[in-house]
């Protein structure tokens, strides 16, 4: 694989250079600091936007071994749920068209468990007597094995289960419930999901054949099916830093030549340093690297973007791309149906703003679609179904941020006895 830009290496003695982190600058009742059982620490502020509902700033990363917090986005939240319908007769930007925020629900401790629930007070809420919900829960969550490996001897096994920092609301919108929840792992991983549950709408049961599915007796009640199209608006700042590199890899798988067992597979860096469109495909991914922090082996840290399962919605020009790499604008909020006036055709959506501007301060968009076709366990009620994707650090630390401490010295080419 090629290798990133990189800077000449210092003395094996010196530390890697890094912008010095900066400390979630929030009053308390709206900072979440959270450390795991494995000693890794996240830190973040939160705050709650009249369109976007849940925005969380300033998150930062600490794994045990690391002096300091290690920032990695400015800010993270969604950027629209877009939800057209198959017979054509209808589509919604649910978060800046049909009151998303102000649908902010309140949580039952039972929901949250081991955890705390925030009091949110809502912008523009529709009953002004109730504008604070209590709706925001932050807990811990076991995901299973971390890792697990066996040792040079029989009888020693290493093995650790992972936890999760989740933070999570529930969002209203007509018959659905949105569940915006956000994981962020002891080994550096944020994964983003969007649930759809609730109920389905009851004024939808008319669709025509091959628009819809029964989900009563016989062949009546025909659900009308329709899309989910979820964006996440990310900016990165890396090492507290804004000028982060976009960099895509792609990978040639070449059949084998004479002599070799299998194929070949070549994979090569091109910088994306104009804004893009992009396509996720077979052996191709993208990372955010920091401009300014390298890990203690001196290689750039990055994040990995990890795409999920993605039904592309072809029918509208910002649905096309499964990612956007846009410039910073701060009048570019919503990927669809965008409120304000952002200049003289810019339009009003992601894929208006693609236009060639070199990337300085690269804002992430990412777009996940899931096609809603209706069946009889989705009553009643319906169950959660999720889309989302995640990011992963990719050399953010030298080694695995939670390798036991008899494993430390397994770095790099080492040797069985070292």
């Amino acid at each position: 694989m090629a290798a990133g830009v990189t800077t000449g290496a210092g003395p094996a003695a010196a530390q890697p250079k890094a912008a010095a982190p900066a400390a979630a600058e929030c009053s308390s009742a709206y900072k979440i600091e959270q450390t795991l059982s494995s000693g890794t620490t996240w830190r973040m502020c939160w705050r709650y936007d009249s369109k976007a509902g849940l925005v969380l700033e300033d998150i930062s990363y600490q794994p045990k071994g690391e002096t300091a917090p290690i920032k990695v986005l400015n800010s993270a939240r969604l950027g629209q749920i877009h939800v057209p319908y198959d017979d054509g007769s209808v589509e919604y930007d649910d978060l800046t068209g049909f009151g998303f925020a102000q649908g902010l629900m309140n949580l039952d401790p039972g929901e949250c468990p081991g955890g705390t629930i925030k009091s949110v007070k809502v912008p523009d809420s529709w009953d002004p007597d109730h504008e604070n919900v209590n709706g925001l829960c932050t807990t811990t969550r076991s995901r299973g094995h971390a890792y697990r490996m066996q040792g040079d001897s029989a009888n020693k096994v290493y093995q650790a289960q992972g936890k999760d920092l989740l933070v999570y609301s529930v969002n209203q919108v007509g018959w659905y419930e949105y569940m915006t929840e956000w994981r962020f792992q002891d080994d550096g991983t944020i994964t983003m999901n969007l649930g759809a549950t609730g109920s389905l709408s009851y004024e939808d049961y008319d669709a025509g054949d091959g628009r819809g599915w029964p989900i009563g007796k016989g062949p009546r009640a025909q659900a009308t099916s329709h899309s989910h199209n979820a964006f996440w608006r990310l900016d990165f700042a890396l090492d507290s830093s804004s000028k982060n590199r976009v960099e895509q890899y792609d990978s040639t798988v070449t059949a084998a030549a004479q002599g070799q067992q299998t194929a070949t597979v070549k994979t090569t860096r091109t910088p994306v340093t104009k804004e893009l469109a992009g396509d996720a495909k077979s052996y191709r991914w993208w990372r955010m690297v920091s401009a300014v922090g390298k890990n203690k082996d001196w290689h750039s840290r990055s994040y990995e973007i990890v795409p999920g399962p993605s039904t592309k919605y072809p029918a509208r020009s910002f649905t096309k791309h499964d990612v956007y790499f846009t410039e910073y604008n701060p009048c570019e909020q919503f990927a669809s149906n965008n409120p304000g006036n952002c200049g003289a055709g810019a339009g009003t959506s992601v894929d208006k703003w693609v236009n060639g501007q070199t990337l300085t301060h690269p804002v992430v968009w990412m777009n996940v679609g899931f096609h809603h076709v209706a069946r009889d366990e989705d009553q009643q009620p319906m169950p959660v179904h999720w889309q989302g994707f995640s990011i992963a650090p990719r050399d953010v630390t030298a080694m695995n941020p939670l390798t036991p401490a008899e494993l430390a010295g397994q770095n790099g080419h080492w040797e069985p006895g070292s």
